[in-house]
């Protein structure tokens, strides 16, 4: 098993990756479906390569249908004084995402009908969607919807709906089992930092930090889809391999903001997912809570369903929600935090960690304990270092009953998961053990 440790090295590139990521993927206008999608996965790609595969428009997904395709042209309004506003070439949230190409002169009161803001939230606009009723819209400050002047405004909403395709991509890092980890992020955001830039970029850097390995023991498997339609898409056509093969689960989302890790349950609350990820957070010097399943919240909605009941869970910092920029513009480049993000694929490498060290065994000297020296495991030197192996194996060989795996022992006894793997290594070589997983 290559576990290879991490170096400041490691994280300066990631550093550096990340921050180019932000930069090249902020522009772009995102939705569930379009060329802004491919050119996203286009550019991830370049980190670690992808493969990507169409799903048409009108395939039903279990109750959904996927809808039809969209594209953006250009889209801005005209005020009765000549001014170009709301521009969604400037930014890209100016335009109720998904919205029907219109072309005409109203006056301001039709104007409003179509247009949204935050009056809790008056310096920001709002992210508004709307995928499955076709309608035309604009989003703006609060405080610039109450300053636009009477008058006639040319609305110009150059955009496109056809049948064509919905696209995932997938990265998929064989290892020597094809039992899986499974890691989904979404890529259907547009001008959102923490809620949509910071999961695809996150999934990206681990999956550079895994492919790097020699030597995995299980099979790592990434995709890149669009909330919600995306992940049911998804799982109406490999739901029932993701059953079969998935060992644990992650949803990756919200990983950008300088707080404390967040880690929510699957629905079983008590999976190989949950297990693991929890174990690592204790390891790591950083505070973090653990939430239950919530059925409102990202894709976890979906892998989760009762029909299929994933072990699905999701590590963030700065979960959706909660911080009070999710879904406006205030959740931009100014707001994330690159050594936050880094910190969480950090998290979420040591998480796989886990997952490769963790094995459940079971003595084959189950009466009493062997002479450890006969099979040339017990140290001839006493010293502390030689005490905290025996320690280590003493442990394991008590323990390992079928039912106990490392990370149960390494609770009970407070002994460390990378010793307890080493050890039993060791003791499996040696004959006294016999690997069950």
């Amino acid at each position: 098993m290559d576990i290879p440790k991490k170096t400041e090295a490691t994280m300066s590139d990631d550093r550096a990756t990340a921050s180019i990521l932000f930069d090249d993927l902020w522009p772009i206008m995102r939705s569930i479906t379009g060329d802004g999608v491919r050119e996203t996965h286009e550019i991830l790609s370049k980190i670690v390569p992808m493969e990507s595969f169409e799903i048409p428009s009108g395939t039903e997904v279990f109750d959904w249908t996927v809808p039809q395709e969209w594209r953006f042209r250009d889209a801005y309004v005209i005020d009765p004084n000549g001014r170009k506003i709301l521009d969604a070439k400037e930014n890209t949230l100016h335009l109720v995402n998904y919205s029907a190409p219109f072309e005409g002169i109203v006056p301001l009161e039709e104007l409003q009908r179509h247009l949204y803001s935050m009056p809790d939230r008056p310096g920001a606009i709002p992210y508004v969607t709307s995928y499955y009723k076709q309608r035309w819209g604009f989003c703006l400050p609060e405080d610039m919807r109450r300053s636009l002047p009477q008058g006639d405004y040319k609305v110009v909403v150059d955009t496109v709906l056809f049948d064509g395709s919905m696209t995932v991509s997938e990265i998929v890092l064989p290892g020597a089992s094809e039992r899986e980890v499974f890691f989904s992020t979404y890529t259907c955001h547009t001008a959102m930092a923490n809620n949509e830039l910071s999961g695809p970029i996150t999934s990206i850097l681990l999956a550079r930090r895994l492919a790097r390995r020699k030597d995995r023991r299980y099979t790592y498997r990434f995709v890149f889809l669009a909330e919600t339609i995306g992940a049911i898409a998804y799982l109406h056509k490999t739901g029932a391999q993701l059953k079969e093969n998935m060992h644990a689960g992650y949803v990756v989302t919200c990983t950008g903001l300088p707080e404390k890790f967040t880690y929510q349950k699957s629905r079983d609350g008590d999976t190989a997912a949950d297990i693991a990820a929890q174990h690592a957070l204790a390891t790591l010097d950083a505070a973090y809570d653990v939430r239950d399943f919530q059925p409102a919240g990202s894709d976890e909605r979906q892998y989760c369903s009762p029909g299929f009941n994933l072990p699905m869970g999701s590590l963030m910092r700065g979960p959706y929600h909660i911080y009070p920029e999710y879904h406006t513009s205030d959740d931009n480049l100014d707001l994330l935090s690159v050594d936050a993000l880094v910190g969480c694929v950090d998290a979420y490498e040591a998480i796989c960690d886990t997952l490769e060290r963790n094995r459940r065994y079971e003595t084959l000297n189950p009466h009493c304990e062997p002479f450890l020296s006969k099979h040339d495991l017990y140290p001839s030197v006493d010293a502390a270092t030689q005490r905290q192996r025996i320690q280590a194996m003493l442990w394991i060989l008590n323990q390992s009953d079928s039912t106990n795996d490392l990370i149960a022992i390494s609770r009970r006894s407070g002994i460390d998961l990378e010793l307890l793997s080493e050890q039993a290594h060791l003791l499996e070589q040696g004959g006294l053990l016999q690997c069950l997983d």
